[in-house]
């Protein structure tokens, strides 16, 4: 009877993953189709075409920073500079390190009206936020797995082997491959937890005035222009604490900016 009743189950999960199969292929062949059109479009120089088709895949739950790239030069197209930067910056978030998200941020930055001075940062923290950014969260995490068998083979070499010269080798090559495995997913952590955890966001009112305190009776401390990069500090119902790159912190309504 236990047989039996396991077999039908079976044969239901399996009818069940035959009914759906068809249609996460055609939500694929759907993505497909808009990434090939909306490339259509941009090559027309139809952007407002082109933007309604790269949100239509975005729509669907499918992130990667190609599609935010090519979302942000066709808003750039448009002139919409403030989704441009917004969709530069997703992009980068993603892809860290890659040049051409860069240069086409660089480019539309050259738009925003505030020009913020950046603080300087300590060497070893730049340094070690350009190591992080080198790779992406995935690639991090596949050299930890694959260091991380290495060093297992090392330590058998270790153990097994009768050669003085094998051991000593194996135990110092161990050593680098179990650190190295150490430091990969703790990079690959950080790289997830900044993709998941955003704090930062574009403005996108014309101008706004960031108050002193989450209250529109609040002191007036300084204004700020449309398309400026900022961080998310803290949130107080319909306000938000926001800090810029020189240091200057206050608080502005939600409504003026979009999350990255």
């Amino acid at each position: 009877m236990k047989n039996k009743l396991n077999a039908r189950t079976m044969k239901r999960i399996l009818i069940f993953i035959l009914l759906i199969a068809p249609f996460f292929a055609f939500a694929q062949e759907t993505n497909e189709q808009l990434w090939e059109k909306a490339n259509a479009y941009y090559t027309t120089e139809e952007y407002q075409q082109a933007v309604s088709a790269y949100e239509q895949i975005l729509a669907t739950g499918e992130e990667s920073a190609k599609v935010y790239f090519n979302l942000g030069n066709a808003y750039f197209k448009t002139g919409d500079i403030n989704n441009a930067i917004l969709n530069y910056e997703r992009a980068k978030v993603l892809a860290p390190h890659d040049e051409d998200i860069a240069f086409n941020l660089q480019v539309a930055n050259q738009y925003v009206v505030t020009q913020i001075e950046e603080l300087p940062k300590p060497f070893f923290l730049r340094w070690k936020n350009s190591v992080i950014n080198k790779y992406p969260a995935d690639t991090w995490a596949y050299i930890s797995i694959v260091s991380f068998v290495l060093f297992l083979l090392l330590l058998g070499g270790f153990f097994f082997s009768k050669t003085v010269a094998v051991k000593r080798l194996s135990f110092w090559f161990g050593i680098v491959a179990v650190l190295l495995s150490v430091f990969a997913v703790s990079h690959a952590a950080q790289q997830k937890a900044r993709i998941n955890n955003r704090n930062t966001a574009i403005v996108f009112c014309p101008r706004v005035t960031v108050k002193s305190s989450p209250s529109e009776t609040g002191t007036d401390l300084f204004l700020i222009y449309e398309g400026l990069k900022l961080e998310i500090t803290d949130q107080l119902d319909s306000w938000t604490e926001i800090k810029l790159a020189d240091g200057n912190q206050g608080w502005l309504p939600d409504s003026c900016i979009v999350r990255i």
